[in-house]
């Protein structure tokens, strides 16, 4: 019995010692897979802190190429109407410069006649009409109708040389409108140059960025910072209410008002736009440049970059009611300016991250967004 127990115990004794390398490796085994797996935990924690790092520098240098491409788009809107200005203006010179051609051509003939006449009549001295035996009534008829013809003479005179000189003037003026005009020209070509120069590193960064959003995750993620900040200027906003103008809101004008801009509704009010995020105001698709138009009048309270909105306006109708214009390509008006209904205010752009030009369009009452529907027809 006791040699018995002594084989069994010296049987376990080998295996348990036969056994210690094997549970050793393994044990050596998983601990360098568990030490292999932290470091890949280590390395992609690193990396997604890395393309958070660059996904912020990335949104910075969009920020700044956006706002480069806004004042070059201002600059080139600025120039057009100029443009516009100058051509009215030649135009108006013309017409003007085809008035005073006839008016001289009239006033020439007229005095043309008003000699034909005098020497018709012939150069009479006036002593000899007097010595002469004539009816005393005639010479002074005679005299009266010199006298007349004298002074029409000189008046239509004064009169020719009055229109010549105002062509001179005319036609001076038309050499420097047309200078400036030509000047303009030039101006706006490099303008749009510079702009198409400005699109083109745009869409290299937007490109750069859209490459750190790997997943519908991050996506949701940049829309709900960009929510955020949008909701931040929104509560400045109210806070910029309180000192401005009294204005009588939106109220007596629901269904009355005009869409900021022509175009397609891309998404509506309340739509789903990622995750539970829905749509706070409506996308309009437009073409890029064209007019954005304040809804109602007010006064411009913000009027800057907006992290995912781009270029944005916000306007105070008064009684807590705002509107809000993004996307925009440029903004023709600047905080505590006062607008008209209609009156332009931005031009449609896509600013903001948008691939596609349009305008992003809000109405809000006291902080809250309400459907835009409700106002504009």
């Amino acid at each position: 019995m006791n040699i018995r127990l002594s084989i069994k115990a010296s049987l376990v004794a080998g295996l348990l010692i036969l056994s210690q390398p094997a549970l050793s490796s393994d044990l050596e085994r998983r601990q360098s897979e568990l030490k292999s797996i932290q470091a890949q935990i280590n390395k992609q924690q690193s990396a997604l802190q890395d393309t958070g790092k660059q996904r912020e520098k990335l949104v910075s240098l969009l920020k700044s190429d956006e706002k480069a491409i806004a004042e070059a788009a201002k600059r080139v809107n600025a120039t057009k109407s100029e443009l516009a200005a100058l051509d009215a203006k030649l135009v108006e010179l013309n017409r003007r410069q085809q008035q005073l051609d006839t008016l001289r051509l009239s006033q020439q003939q007229t005095l043309s006649k008003q000699l034909s006449s005098a020497y018709l009549a012939g150069n009479h001295d006036y002593s000899k009409m007097l010595l002469n035996q004539q009816d005393p009534a005639s010479i002074e008829r005679l005299l009266a109708y010199y006298q007349y013809l004298n002074k029409a003479r000189t008046q239509a005179i004064d009169q020719l040389k009055q229109t010549l000189s105002a062509l001179n003037e005319i036609r001076s003026s038309q050499k420097d409108k047309q200078q400036q005009l030509n000047a303009l020209i030039i101006t706006q070509q490099e303008q749009a140059k510079r702009l198409s120069q400005e699109q083109s590193q745009r869409k290299s960064t937007l490109t750069e960025l859209q490459r750190t959003l790997s997943s519908k995750a991050e996506e949701l993620e940049q829309l709900q910072i960009e929510e955020a900040s949008l909701k931040r200027i929104v509560e400045q906003a109210l806070l910029a209410m309180k000192n401005t103008p009294s204005m009588d809101g939106l109220d007596a004008l629901k269904g009355k008002l005009s869409w900021p801009t022509k175009g397609r509704v891309s998404a509506s009010f309340g739509s789903s736009r990622s995750g539970r995020l829905n749509w706070k105001g409506i996308m309009l698709a437009a073409p890029e440049g064209q007019n954005v138009n304040a809804v109602a009048a007010g006064q411009v309270i913000y009027a800057d970059w907006l992290r995912g909105f781009g270029m944005v306006l916000v306007i105070d109708h008064g009684k807590g009611y705002m509107s809000l214009y993004g996307h925009a390509q440029a903004l023709l008006k600047a905080p505590g300016d006062l607008v008209k209904t209609g009156e332009a205010i931005a031009l449609v752009g896509r600013s903001g991250g948008q691939t596609e030009p349009g305008l992003y369009f809000e109405v809000r009452h006291k902080g809250q967004a309400v459907d835009p529907a409700r106002y504009c027809h």
